[in-house]
């Protein structure tokens, strides 16, 4: 029998709606439904012809008259080519598919299997195990989707619980964050509330300690109104200059990269800044930001930094201003958040002109954006190869501490 036998057997039962008597009849005899069954039949005759299968000369033009009529229908001999005249055996064969006359495909595909079945008693034990394996496979399956299931289950649940986490670790960070500010607002007004409170109930302590909590809590309202403008302004103010200076951002050289780096010996270096004294240990008050100007030095090739605080982190990060510096002195500069005028990013602002009297800043390239560090757990120390003359500026900044002054221990210093 020819391998194509096979791939016709496959074709015709992927293209054909069977009947629900034949099919059913052979999966409560063989537990298999008749079109898989019938390829199993074609798969274990074609191994085993000429082995196991012992057959006449009758059988072997059944088995393919059989094939031809699942594959094709009824003959047509009208619709075959001719055939030679010394083609016997394709004579005989299609004279056996023309005998099968109008019988369908599900029951030749049945007779097929019925043949094989009474010719080789091995291929029904083939089919039993064919069947356990297949059962196994099923199993296996159901039991794979049931463990992805449950696994699909555990991580929707447990995704739940981390969002569940979170937004319980935000509301209390937020009630913390609240109740830090409202404890800071309360110092700064706890003497005049309690003087008014006094001269508006003289001699009546509660109803003195009800006015203080009514206006401590129009306080607090007040401030963050005060802060909520203050954040939509300065967000106004951003996207203006950001659309201003696009055009001379483009302009300003590229910098290279800088290495940072971490160190565990905290207390040690402390010790030497405090040891070296000069102006090497800073206090960052709360809202302040502190920029280190260090002009490049004509003998030097690379500025290294070193910094620690004390019980706090702080916000740092480093720019490059370009052009020659009116000294090479290492000079301190302290400007608070809302003060615009002590920036040198708002100091050539074209809507407000210069500032004070100083001159137009030189451009500036960010080395290092402004990130938090946690350098009262270790000290950070970094480096950045010379891209050319001009200062660089170490920016410290506090100025998202609402009530925390920062210790600052830092070291500046250059390498050939």
């Amino acid at each position: 029998m020819a391998s194509d036998d096979v791939k016709e057997a496959a074709q015709a039962v992927q293209s054909m709606t069977l009947q629900d008597n034949v099919s059913n009849g052979t999966a409560e005899k063989w537990g298999l439904q008749l079109p898989h069954l019938y390829q199993l039949a074609v798969k274990f005759y074609k191994e085993k012809e000429g082995k196991v299968i012992q057959q006449t000369y009758d059988n072997k033009l059944q088995f393919v008259a059989l094939t031809q009529q699942v594959a094709h229908g009824p003959c047509r001999p009208e619709n075959l080519p001719p055939l030679g005249v010394l083609d016997v055996i394709g004579r005989d064969r299609r004279q056996a598919w023309q005998a099968l006359g109008d019988v369908s495909r599900e029951q030749a595909m049945t007779q097929y299997v019925d043949l094989l079945d009474s010719l080789c008693p091995t291929f029904k034990p083939y089919a039993e195990a064919h069947k356990f394996d297949m059962e196994a496979k099923q199993l296996k399956m159901e039991a794979a989707r049931r463990t992805e299931r449950q696994e699909q289950e555990q991580g929707r649940q447990l995704l739940e619980q981390m969002a569940l986490q979170q937004e319980q670790e935000e509301t209390r960070r937020q009630e913390e964050t609240k109740k830090h500010i409202k404890e800071a607002l309360n110092q700064q007004t706890a003497t005049q509330f309690r003087a008014y409170a006094e001269q508006q109930y003289p001699g009546s302590p509660e109803q003195q300690t009800l006015l203080i909590g009514q206006l401590q809590e129009q306080h607090y309202q007040q401030y963050m109104q005060q802060l909520y403008q203050q954040q939509l302004q300065q967000q106004t103010l951003d996207e203006s200059a950001g659309e201003e200076t696009e055009s001379a951002d483009e302009a300003v050289p590229e910098v290279g990269s800088a290495s940072m780096w971490t160190r565990k010996d905290l207390t040690e270096f402390k010790n030497a800044i405090r040891a070296e004294g000069g102006d090497a240990v800073l206090k960052v008050g709360h809202g302040e930001t502190v920029t280190i100007r260090v002009p490049t030095h004509e003998d030097g090739t690379c500025l290294f930094w070193e910094f620690a605080t004390d019980s706090y982190d702080i916000g740092f990060g480093v720019f490059f201003e370009w052009g020659p510096s009116d000294d090479n002195e290492v000079t301190i500069h302290i400007s608070e958040s809302e003060d615009e005028e002590d920036d040198p990013e708002n100091a050539d602002d074209p809507e407000r002109g210069p500032q004070g009297g100083r001159e137009q800043q030189q451009p500036a390239a960010c080395v290092i954006p402004v990130y938090r560090r946690d350098c009262h757990q270790e000290v950070y120390a970094g480096s950045h190869v010379y891209p050319g003359q001009g200062v660089y500026q170490l920016k410290f900044d506090n100025s998202y501490s609402l009530w925390r002054s920062k210790t600052l221990y830092y070291r500046v210093y250059y390498t050939r």
